[in-house]
């Protein structure tokens, strides 16, 4: 039997990451080959019109699963029914930008888009930011949509998660799918910490370590660390843009292993809310390793944590505790 219609918003739809991102959900790569969608995007008034070219080329591409699209610069319209939220729009710092100029910009944005979603948005809306700072915008949606739990409002750092599997991938000269377990600790900035302790590689023979397969502790320690922290500025200095087909795809990745769930045995990294797990501050919006099921995640327990890896998880939560200061700040 056809499954129902689930409805996606993408927010910032007509930006670099937005146009990645809406062709990858009308061909299934987010919910499935067999799940039809319709599409909502929204976009700010001076992006209407190329908004629409977008929706001129959705149609166009004739994607099968694609059931209906709503481009519009009303929120209201937007927010709608929806049953996933993906946030890609936000206000970019630019230069010269004190980080409370771009804080209030986000903070006013989060707070309009997410009263919509509390209002308008269908029962166990499911909410992506990726917008930066991620966490913390995540965390103002939060407050000004109440009523949508907490545990489905997340932040994007599989994009980190993702390129971390892909150093170890070329480092080892092995595919990225036989890597697996890598975690992104705390905040997509570069205070992330990407931890491969618990990540291991499928051999020919059995899974094996990263660091025994790798044998390079100060590379692992510092070049690999660095490298995954600094890869979007790496990709705009190449590119002139940001990171904006492999953000896309993150967001897809996602979204998908957390509605249909991660395979057994695996996890991945999401942006959630804080328990005080491995003694992170609870009510901070902070990537953990987590396992999905029945769209739902929880957080891996019981994972041991060395003295190197300690101080990396409490630098980069006391960088989230400072932002979430300064935006609760932009509140009053």
């Amino acid at each position: 039997m056809a499954k129902d219609p689930v409805r996606v918003l993408v927010t910032g739809a007509a930006g670099q990451i937005g146009y990645a991102l809406v062709p990858m959900i009308a061909r299934g790569v987010m919910l499935g080959p067999d799940q039809p969608v319709i599409l909502h995007m929204l976009d700010i008034p001076p992006a209407a019109e190329s908004l629409n070219g977008v929706k001129m080329e959705l149609v166009d591409a004739a994607f099968p699963l694609l059931k209906g699209v709503v481009a519009t610069i009303d929120v209201v319209e937007a927010c709608t029914g929806v049953n996933i939220a993906v946030m890609v729009g936000g206000f970019p710092r630019k230069e010269g930008m004190e980080r409370k100029d771009v804080m209030t910009k986000n903070v006013s944005i989060y707070k309009s888009q997410a009263s919509a979603l509390e209002k308008h948005a269908a029962a166990n809306c499911k909410v992506l930011v990726v917008a930066n700072p991620a966490n913390t915008n995540a965390l103002i949606l939060k407050e000004f949509a109440p009523s949508i739990p907490e545990k489905n409002i997340t932040c994007l750092t599989r994009l980190d998660h993702n390129r971390a599997l892909g150093q170890i991938s070329e480092r080892l000269n092995v595919e990225v799918s036989d890597v697996k377990n890598v975690i992104i600790w705390g905040n997509h900035s570069s205070t992330q910490y990407p931890d491969v302790n618990h990540a291991t590689v499928k051999t020919t023979s059995a899974e094996k370590p990263v660091r025994e397969l790798i044998a390079d502790d100060a590379w692992l320690n510092a070049e690999f660390i660095t490298t995954v922290q600094q890869r979007g500025a790496a990709i705009i200095k190449a590119r002139k843009l940001s990171s904006a087909l492999s953000a896309a795809s993150a967001a897809c990745d996602h979204i998908r292993d957390w509605v249909l769930g991660t395979p057994e045995g695996t996890w991945v990294s999401m942006g959630v809310y804080s328990d005080g797990s491995y003694n992170v501050p609870a009510g901070l919006i902070y990537s953990f390793p987590v396992n999905c099921r029945n769209g739902e995640w929880q957080i891996v327990q019981g994972l041991s944590i060395d003295e190197f890896s300690r101080k990396k998880l409490d630098s980069t939560a006391e960088e989230l505790s400072e932002e979430k200061a300064l935006a609760y700040s932009c509140l009053s």
